[in-house]
């Protein structure tokens, strides 16, 4: 009986290694970068406080506006934090594929949402009379990266169900399935490819 071939290597087109792209690992660390590009905006914003100068605004909100204001703001912060969350829970579940399906398509069209937000927000710091440009060098690299949030939530999206979790082991086969394999014979094993 000859022994069964070696499994093919099932790597994608181009990749060195065995294991599918962790597109939910990307992402989970898109979103950290993301959210702390975001806290900084702010905090660089206020750092003129600990140089004795107003960080004040001309604001175009009406005083009984602001909780609105910022009960939206809150709620744009906290978004991304819920989709990290359901990210991770998403990839820790590789067994049930399907039951993250939606979520994936859901995270996808949120993600095309923050990054149309971000447009108005950097051409309104390119806009502003006193316009600074640390502020959007700063949107900038936060528009950056929902571009790659973007990029990676299609292709988590577009992901076969297949390779969702930790890659399977491809399937043996035997010699008689190999398509080069010539009969066997006493004298000739059989399973090995013929270049005669």
């Amino acid at each position: 009986m000859p022994a069964p071939l070696p499994p093919r290597n099932r790597t994608a087109p181009g990749r060195a290694g065995g294991a599918p792209i962790d597109h939910a690992l990307r992402l989970r660390q898109l979103w950290n970068a993301y959210l702390l590009a975001m806290l900084f905006h702010v905090q660089l914003g206020l750092m003129p406080l600990f140089h004795g100068v107003s960080p004040k605004i001309q604001s175009q909100v009406a005083p009984g506006q602001l909780p609105l204001l910022f009960s939206a703001m809150l709620v744009y912060f906290l978004v991304p934090l819920a989709a990290l969350l359901l990210i991770s829970w998403a990839a820790s579940d590789p067994g049930h594929p399907r039951r993250w399906r939606a979520w994936r398509r859901f995270h996808f069209g949120l993600s095309l949402l923050y990054t149309l937000t971000n447009l108005p927000h950097l051409l309104a710091d390119i806009l502003v009379p006193d316009a600074r440009g640390d502020q959007v060098a700063l949107m900038l690299v936060l528009v950056g990266i929902g571009l790659l949030i973007n990029l990676e939530g299609w292709r988590w999206c577009a992901q076969p169900r297949r390779d969702t979790g930790p890659a399977a082991p491809a399937p043996r086969r035997s010699a008689a399935a190999h398509p080069d394999a010539r009969p066997a014979t006493d004298s000739d094993p059989g399973w090995l490819p013929d270049h005669r």
